[in-house]
């Protein structure tokens, strides 16, 4: 065809032989979306021109010059065509397509002042929110974009793309009760939306809604029986319900689909940790090493395997590789100094031992400061200032310091992370040290807590029944409140040492007269440590609690899960970490009920013996 065939397609039918075509602006724009439509650009364009030709001002045949140009990769020519439509007649369309090709262009504020514009003229238009959402996404301004999705959600609360992206947002923020909704608006529209139903299981698992997490897992794995994340989430939903049998199969199941799978490797290996078989664990943790010898991951979980069964000449070792992990210990700094692990010579030097884990990881092995000091190192301690008053008076510690984002740390030559030192010093079984470190506490504290106290005439027990609700184990390793009411019926005079009281304990220790609650005046582990010395056992849970109790030497009666920490080793009912402690471990059962009726049992024998005593 000729390009004057082409014009004449173009333009229409004519008045006659010899005659002028007339046609109107409006038709030869509806000539040119046509061409458009098959892919015709250049007759597009001829339409349009001759349209702008007849009226320069003909908005629509403005906006369509410029899809033809953003269709023909000219986005500044694109811009500049719907500009001057908009000028003519400010459509939302044309505003719409303008937004969006300065957003491709990454002119992002001037994107968004195109969608605010186009919003001021349509405020209950759902899409133009969602465009503005987008936006602000670009831009990295997450909450405000939340914002506009949500109100894009008001508007129409069925709109599918504002509520994904919704839950996107409030997953990212932690919001997930939030997200699960926002993700649900998604599966009420497309029941079969599997990315959807794999973001709901997602924060499902973060708010511990097992249950619910495993339903969702199931459908996922129906309607993609051939993805191997889904078999290895479902697996994943079985270990939170401690079906670990069940997840295992699944676990093989995606091995099946895709052999190697490092990540399903490291949930099997944790599944079989958690039934108690550590050798077959150690071996998947050996496998995922064997062909990714850098796998941190898989190595640190191997080391606590190694240190649960007692190999700790291999799982201290091992242990270090959790500084290759980019999740573990964000406030550790990566010092230019060079890290001590027992075989330079420090004589002389300043050593530099920081805290790097928890609490109660700091109170077990701070027995090792004094003996860093006997090899002639000057030491400089950084802990969190609750522990700061604690640890200042460990022999051998020049100094103490508490930690600060923005802590301007002596000269040093030479840092070791707390954790680090049973390495250092070779530890084994056979050679840990003593919990003797901590001086006493200051004897008018221990006083003045007598005296709070009152007659001393029954048994004083000290309890903690739930740790750090943030902390990876802790809805194994807590109990609330209330299953601990039957050592209630002992007659004894019950401390809380529980700092932190989740909702339902703290209006359980307000309805009864049992249990005193001094922990307002807990200001640090110093103070807790002076009332601890005043008691005559303490009942707790694992946490830092039982870590200060135990090295005070107080007798520190510990109720553990049934898979419980790697610190206190096997089937063991004591500690060589703690002499004074004793160990309460569950059953198969996983539950803590069997455990507080042995502790009952227990106390109330040495509550008898104590009044004999006393008598």
């Amino acid at each position: 065809m000729s390009r004057s065939d082409r014009k004449e397609g173009a333009m229409g039918a004519t008045a006659g032989p010899g005659a002028t075509p007339v046609l109107s602006p409006a038709a030869l724009y509806e000539a040119g979306l046509h061409h458009l439509g098959g892919g015709r650009l250049l007759d597009a364009q001829m339409c349009c021109e001759q349209a702008l030709t007849a009226d320069p001002n003909h908005a629509d045949s403005l906006a369509l010059m410029g899809i033809i140009a953003l269709q023909s990769g000219q986005h500044d020519h694109a811009v500049a065509w719907f500009s001057r439509a908009i000028r003519q007649t400010p459509k939302i369309d044309y505003l719409t397509i303008l937004g969006f090709t300065l957003k491709q262009m990454g002119r992002l504020d001037d994107a968004l002042a195109v969608f605010d514009k186009a919003i001021q003229l349509k405020p209950d238009d759902a899409e133009l929110w969602k465009h503005m959402g987008g936006v602000l996404l670009a831009q990295n301004r997450g909450a405000e974009a939340l914002l506009s999705y949500q109100h894009a959600l008001t508007i129409d609360p069925s709109h599918r793309d504002a509520a994904w992206q919704s839950g996107l947002l409030l997953q990212q923020q932690g919001r997930h009760d939030e997200a699960v909704r926002a993700f649900t608006v998604c599966l009420n529209k497309q029941p079969d939306d599997l990315a959807a139903l794999q973001m709901r299981a997602r924060s499902l698992r973060e708010l511990k809604r097992y249950d619910d997490y495993l339903a969702d897992c199931e459908r996922a794995q129906m309607l993609a029986p051939a993805d191997p994340l889904a078999s290895n989430n479902l697996g994943d939903a079985l270990v939170c319900l401690r079906r670990h049998d069940q997840a295992l199969a699944w676990f093989d199941r995606a091995l099946e689909l895709r052999p190697g799978f490092a990540d399903v490797l490291l949930n099997k290996g944790f599944a079989l940790s958690q039934a108690l078989r550590f050798e077959d664990a150690a071996a998947v943790y050996r496998e995922i090493l064997a062909a990714e010898p850098d796998n941190a991951k898989a190595a640190w979980h191997l080391a606590h395997v190694e240190l649960q069964c007692g190999d700790y000449t291999a799982g201290w070792a091992r242990r270090e590789a959790r500084w290759a992990m980019p999740d573990f210990s964000p406030d550790y700094p990566r010092f230019a100094q060079p890290k001590w692990l027992g075989k330079e010579d420090i004589s002389g030097k300043t050593l530099l031992i920081e805290e790097d884990e928890g609490f109660g990881d700091n109170i077990q092995f701070a027995r090792y400061l004094p003996m860093v000091a006997e090899r002639g190192a000057k030491v400089i301690l950084v802990v969190r200032e609750p522990l700061r008053r604690l640890m200042s008076g460990i022999e051998g510690v020049s100094q103490c310091l508490a930690f600060a984002p923005d802590l301007q740390r002596p000269a040093f030559d030479m840092h070791c992370p707390v954790m680090s030192l049973p390495l250092a010093f070779g530890t084994t079984l056979e050679t840990i040290p003593p919990p003797s470190y901590l001086p006493p506490p200051p004897a008018d504290r221990v006083a003045a807590w007598e005296q709070r106290l009152g007659s001393h005439d029954r048994l004083r027990v000290g309890l903690v029944w739930s740790g750090n609700p943030h902390q990876a184990n802790d809805a194994n390793r807590s109990m609330p409140l209330s299953t601990l009411l039957p050592l209630l019926e002992i007659e004894a005079d019950f401390i809380s040492l529980q700092k932190e009281l989740r909702p339902a304990d703290k209006a359980l220790l307000a309805q009864q007269d049992r249990i005193r609650d001094v922990t307002a005046d807990l200001t640090d582990f110093a103070e807790t440590a002076a009332l601890m010395s005043c008691l005559d056992v303490i009942v707790t849970v694992c946490t830092s609690a039982a870590h200060l109790a135990a090295t005070l030497g107080r007798p520190t009666w510990i109720m553990l899960p049934h898979v419980a920490d790697w610190r206190w080793l096997r089937d063991r009912d004591d500690s060589p970490w703690y002499p004074s402690a004793r160990l309460f471990r569950q059953d198969a059962s996983c539950r803590f009920e069997p455990v507080v009726a042995r502790v009952r049992g227990e106390l109330a024998a040495k509550a008898a013996g104590f009044r004999r005593t006393t008598a």
